[in-house]
C-alpha cells in the first residue's frame, strides 16, 4: 500500500469501492470461518444471524453459500426486521429530549437485564 501511495497520492480516494469491497470480504470470511468451526466443534446444524450486522448483503449470501454446503438451517430476518440497535436508542433519545425527559450526568447508564 505504501508503494502505491507514493506512485498515487490519492491512491485510496481513487480506489475507495475496491477497497470497501476486500474489507467486507475479508470480514465475511473471518466471521464464516469461527462459525464453520464453532459449528462443526459443537455439532450445531441451526445457524441464526441477527441485528444490524444481518442487513449486511455479503455476509447474508455468505450463509446461504454455507447453509446449502454443509446442510446447516438458517435464520436469517427479513431485511425490515434488521435495524441497528445504535438506531433505536437515538430515537428513544430524540423523543426523551422532546418530552424534556433528562437526567442529570451523575447518573449512571443502567440495564433491566441482568446478565
Amino acid at each position: 500500500m505504501r508503494d502505491w501511495l507514493k506512485e498515487d497520492p490519492d491512491f485510496i480516494e481513487h480506489h475507495k469501492n475496491d477497497l470497501a469491497a476486500s474489507l467486507e470480504a475479508t470480514i465475511v470470511n473471518i466471521l464464516m470461518d469461527k462459525l464453520r468451526k464453532a459449528a462443526k466443534n459443537l455439532k450445531i446444524n441451526e445457524v441464526a444471524v441477527a441485528g444490524g450486522v444481518s442487513a449486511n448483503n455479503g455476509l447474508r449470501n455468505s450463509f446461504r453459500e454455507h447453509a446449502g454446503k454443509y446442510g446447516w438451517n438458517i435464520y436469517i430476518p427479513k431485511f425490515s426486521f434488521t435495524t441497528d440497535n445504535a438506531a433505536m436508542i437515538a430515537i428513544t433519545g430524540y423523543y426523551k429530549y422532546l418530552d424534556n425527559d433528562f437526567c442529570t450526568i451523575d447518573k449512571p447508564a443502567y440495564s433491566r437485564v441482568t446478565i
